[in-house]
């Protein structure tokens, strides 16, 4: 716990200076003896000496001195949530996704795993969503409206993506979309204009401002190797590097999964017709995070895949700092204050 104002508490000096001058006198005022003629009304009257005379006026010393710390402005260290912050979640669609050796199928474990994400996520954090295979298309901009964005997770199948994986230009038009959110960034609780992928090209390929690097971080998931596209995807990566942004990628799926063969497929190993092997690119996925300060996870099952979601959800979008707790001072005190209220009248001495 650190103070605000340090120096203000130096005051607790002075109450325990006022406390110690209390006890003083009240040794001194001991001293003196007084000759009563009926000791046995005196003993009715004045009681024994206990411990609870005292629980008054400790309980108000207690009050004083959390009174005096809250003058202080106690702070603790918390995580807080970056209201500048933007994430951009990338999600391959393309057909490989469709493979079920993740329950129920690749896109639908990432669908249910997304979703948990923005439960997790900060109410005031912008999240985008980017949904590719061959190409790269925007599918929510930047917003705060979280109830958007998962609407448009639910609909990632209604999206028309040509057929490949194109883990580059999803990573260029994931860096465009950061570079657009920080260069116009929308009224709270507003959505971002959508953009078209020829806005995208056109943008300024300037460098992100060094205050704002790290105010954006793509969340990329993809169960393929690249197939196609016009950058490779450790050149998409080198965009996010130079522009600020950490990519955390996810691969997902196992060396097995299958898809059925598409229509004319001829496979030499086993003729037309039957299932091909859709294995994850975890190589890849790892150098695009390394090169970008990100971080990278591999996800072969559904729970696996949850689990990363649900701590990247709680962690993206906030950044170390101080919360101020005065409040919590300011209601002990009060608290001690009704207390030693209560505590004076049950102790206070009675008339016979």
């Amino acid at each position: 716990m650190s103070f605000e104002r340090p120096w203000l508490l130096l005051s607790l000096l002075v109450l325990a200076s006022a406390v110690g001058l209390w006890l003083l006198a009240e040794r001194r005022r001991a001293r003196y003896a007084i000759r009563y003629t009926n000791l046995d009304v005196l003993a009715s009257v004045a009681g024994r000496p206990s411990w609870t005379q005292f629980a008054a006026p400790v309980l108000f010393g207690l009050a004083l001195a959390s009174l005096l710390v809250a003058l202080a402005r106690p702070q603790v260290d918390r995580t807080l949530t970056d209201e500048r912050a933007t994430v951009i979640l990338v999600i391959d669609a393309s057909r490989s996704m469709q493979a079920t050796d993740v329950q129920p199928t690749r896109l639908g474990a990432a669908q249910n795993a997304v979703r948990t994400f923005i439960s997790r996520a900060p109410s005031k954090l912008r999240i985008a969503l980017i949904v590719f295979a061959g190409e790269a298309q925007v599918a929510t901009p930047p917003t705060r409206d979280h109830g958007l964005v998962r609407e448009s997770v639910d609909n990632i199948g209604n999206y028309t993506v040509f057929g490949g994986t194109a883990i580059g230009d999803a990573l260029r038009a994931a860096v465009e979309l950061g570079k657009q959110a920080l260069s116009e960034p929308p009224a709270q609780g507003q959505t971002a204009a959508p953009a078209s992928p020829k806005d995208f090209r056109e943008l300024t390929a300037a460098s992100t401002p060094p205050n704002k690097q790290s105010l954006v971080s793509i969340l990329f998931l993809s169960d393929g190797a690249q197939t196609r596209g016009e950058l490779q995807p450790l050149e998409g990566a080198r965009l996010a590097k130079d522009a600020g942004f950490p990519v955390y990628t996810i691969a997902l799926g196992t060396p097995t999964g299958t898809v059925p063969a598409p229509p004319g497929f001829f496979n030499f190993g086993g003729g037309a017709g039957r299932r091909i092997l859709v294995p994850p690119d975890p190589a890849t996925l790892r150098a695009i995070a390394e090169t970008t300060g990100g971080k990278f996870s591999e996800a072969r099952s559904a729970k696996s895949l949850q689990t990363a979601y649900a701590g990247l959800g709680s962690r993206l979008g906030r950044k170390p700092g101080k919360s101020e707790i005065t409040f919590l001072f300011v209601g002990a005190a009060a608290f001690l204050l009704l207390a030693a209220a209560v505590a004076s009248a049950l102790t206070s001495p009675r008339l016979p």
